[in-house]
């Protein structure tokens, strides 16, 4: 890949880790919103996250993100459990990782920075901040990086 996903005229794979489904409503209906070409996935903890990215029942025909969208504070596995074991995984460390989080913890920060998360951002708390928030998100990575070809796509 040499161009970023708009200019190669395709939509945007997103995986949404987030046990919250009002917040997971909230982001798939701020993308709609702003009338971004994005393919949203859910699942609701890290345990189902790593079964997706490592395609196990039951995601086996799961396509690969260009773009995870990580919540910290989840059951079962955490946010922090999550990026240590996408980092620690050569086919999965290139997947650009944002913390998407209610926290601005100086010690969630630099925790995730240190498990060497791409972005962190605290979540809007309304529509409109929060819509604008995913708008800015997409227009940056999607239009203007250019993202490597993960592993078997």
């Amino acid at each position: 890949m040499t161009e970023s996903i708009a200019a190669e005229g395709r939509e945007a794979i997103v995986l949404l880790v987030e046990d919250n489904e009002d917040h997971a409503f909230l982001t798939r209906e701020s993308f709609n919103e702003a009338k971004l070409k994005v393919d949203l996935h859910h699942v609701d903890n890290g345990e189902k996250c790593m079964a997706f990215l490592r395609r196990l029942p039951p995601y086996e025909n799961a396509p690969r993100p260009d773009l995870l969208l990580l919540d910290i504070h989840m059951p079962r596995m955490d946010g922090y459990e999550v990026m240590e074991a996408i980092t620690k995984d050569e086919s999965l460390k290139r997947i650009p990782v944002i913390v998407l989080t209610t926290s601005a913890d100086i010690i969630d920060v630099d925790r995730m920075y240190g498990l060497r998360c791409s972005s962190f951002i605290k979540k809007p708390v309304d529509f409109d901040g929060f819509t604008k928030a995913m708008r800015e998100i997409a227009g940056y990575w999607f239009s203007l990086v250019v993202l490597p070809e993960p592993p078997n796509r």
